[in-house]
């Protein structure tokens, strides 16, 4: 592994490249904060998918990627005059150290509940009206309706027992049921979206993250039904010729062959 020395060494040489590439570059010279959102977004989601494979020279290339938006950014700001690379690392620092002061002070702990309960309980010190303000409005539904939750809990509003959340799930699927007989789509809207915010706290009880999990869930499905698609044209048959038991003999195949 590299030496604090040599990890120095190579970010001033990736500032060095980002200086010239602007200077240079038509592409790079052209690029604005804006330009590059939606580009910084794709290599995100890049870098959660190769989490999930668990791939680490796949997570090396992708955190090398959002590490060059963010020199990016910095870059295009100094050029603004509003800041710098050495800003933003300034920025994060101090922020890190006042919202540690079990750390860096004298405040106790005892265990991680203690430190979310503080880390939110600073925020509303600095200003924020609302424990919810962090949650981005931008955010996936499913990955925002988990910070929600994070959020309030950090404050002590929640539920005290695994079992609780539960019975509340169970509670919300009745409820989705019962309008679902009534016929009122918006209504079984209402209910639905109320079964998977309990699921999605659930899920956090057991210690699940529900974005991982439904994202597996994609993934297995999408392996299993390429297999299915495969298989069939190994027969010379188009899906949409099969019966759904045929379909399903070559289903039950894709899960024996990719466990």
């Amino acid at each position: 592994m590299n030496t604090r020395k040599d990890q120095l060494a190579a970010f001033n040489r990736l500032l060095d490249i980002m200086d010239e590439l602007r200077e240079k570059c038509p592409w790079d010279k052209k690029q604005t904060l804006e330009s590059l959102r939606h580009l910084t977004i794709e290599e995100t989601y890049e870098l959660a998918d190769a989490i999930l494979k668990n791939d680490l020279q796949e997570i090396k290339k992708e955190l090398g990627d959002i590490l060059l938006h963010i020199v990016f950014y910095s870059k295009i700001g100094s050029e603004k005059e509003a800041f710098d690379i050495g800003d933003v690392a300034n920025s994060i620092s101090d922020k890190l150290i006042s919202r540690h002061p079990h750390i860096y002070g004298g405040v106790k702990v005892e265990n991680e509940h203690d430190v979310k309960r503080n880390w939110e309980q600073l925020k509303l010190n600095e200003g924020r009206e609302s424990v919810l303000e962090g949650v981005p409005n931008g955010l996936p539904a499913v990955v925002k309706a988990s910070r929600i939750q994070e959020k309030v809990a950090g404050v002590g509003f929640d539920w005290e027992e695994p079992s609780q959340v539960w019975e509340k799930v169970q509670e919300e699927l009745t409820e989705l049921n019962e309008e679902i007989k009534t016929g009122n789509k918006e209504n079984t809207e209402k209910e639905f979206g109320d079964v998977l915010f309990s699921m999605i706290n659930y899920a956090r009880f057991i210690d699940v993250n529900p974005e991982n999990a439904l994202e597996k869930t994609n993934k297995k499905f999408i392996n299993r039904f390429q297999f299915l698609e495969k298989a069939a044209k190994k027969e010379g048959k188009n899906l949409s010729d099969m019966s759904l038991a045929e379909m399903d003999v070559h289903w039950e195949s894709s899960k024996e062959f990719f466990k």
